[in-house]
């Protein structure tokens, strides 16, 4: 579903600034996979996620999504392919719209829009059957603005509708890290739901190792724009923390440095 072939991307070349975020990196998912990643600061990951996203071209190397070389596509002609939730809450939705307007938005999307009516009595009762799925009683709110909504029901609801019409890949970047600990369980819980219901291809950022270990069939470890470490099925369930903290230190040949993530 997703191949990633020798992707280089370097910042500001020829600067004082630059910047070398990917170096050769190969990446594969089949579909159905749901891969987690983790990595160090500045290891390349969220960097790797706007290089697919195609917020920024890449200097080298090959991107393809189903079989389809997107590597010089911008970023709005990508969208059809991809469903992506921020690490900001408040990305990924419209505040000033009710909840059922924005599932409209995300449910036209790659589609050419008509002037019909805007949201029918089908999508309605559709919609109001997907939230819920979420168990936050936001089906009967569906004529509140998103923008009245707390930080963990607003990425639950960007969560709903980036799978709500189902993506090549949907891509999470630290979808729960501004959420407090009790919300990022149930939202992960929600993403969990989600992807396996749909058998959705997800790659999904966490600066939370347990997390990592915990969902998903398969964890990377990414460090200076590389993977070092790619882990599944019943080893990857048999991991622990310090065993994902001894082997980058093998890897590496360095001790992980990332406060955040050692916190957690």
């Amino acid at each position: 579903m997703l191949e990633l072939r020798n992707i280089h991307k370097t910042f500001n070349p020829g600067t004082v600034n630059e910047k070398t975020a990917l170096c050769g990196l190969d990446l594969k998912l089949n579909e159905g996979d749901f891969v987690t990643v983790i990595g160090g600061n500045g290891a390349g990951k969220s960097t790797m996620l706007n290089a697919i996203a195609g917020v920024w071209l890449v200097d080298e190397g090959t991107i393809t999504i189903d079989g389809d070389d997107v590597t010089k596509l911008p970023e709005h002609k990508r969208a059809k392919y991809l469903g992506r939730v921020f690490q900001d809450p408040m990305n990924g939705t419209a505040a000033t719209m009710q909840i059922d307007e924005n599932l409209a938005l995300a449910a036209r999307r790659g589609k050419i829009r008509s002037l019909k009516k805007g949201i029918t009595s089908k999508e309605m009762a559709y919609f109001k059957e997907r939230l819920a799925t979420l168990d936050l009683g936001l089906e009967d709110r569906m004529t509140t603005k998103v923008g009245l909504l707390s930080g963990g029901q607003r990425q639950a609801l960007t969560l709903l509708m980036a799978a709500l019409v189902k993506p090549r890949l949907l891509l999470l970047d630290e979808h729960t890290a501004a959420l407090d600990p009790k919300t990022a369980a149930k939202v992960l819980d929600t993403t969990q739901k989600i992807v396996d219901a749909d058998n959705i291809t997800t790659l999904m950022i966490t600066h939370n190792m347990k997390d990592a270990i915990a969902h998903g069939n398969r964890l990377i470890m990414m460090h200076e724009g590389n993977i070092i470490y790619d882990v599944s099925g019943e080893e990857k369930k048999n991991l622990h923390v310090s065993d994902l903290l001894a082997k980058f230190e093998e890897v590496s040949g360095g001790s992980f440095a990332n406060d955040r993530m050692m916190l957690n």
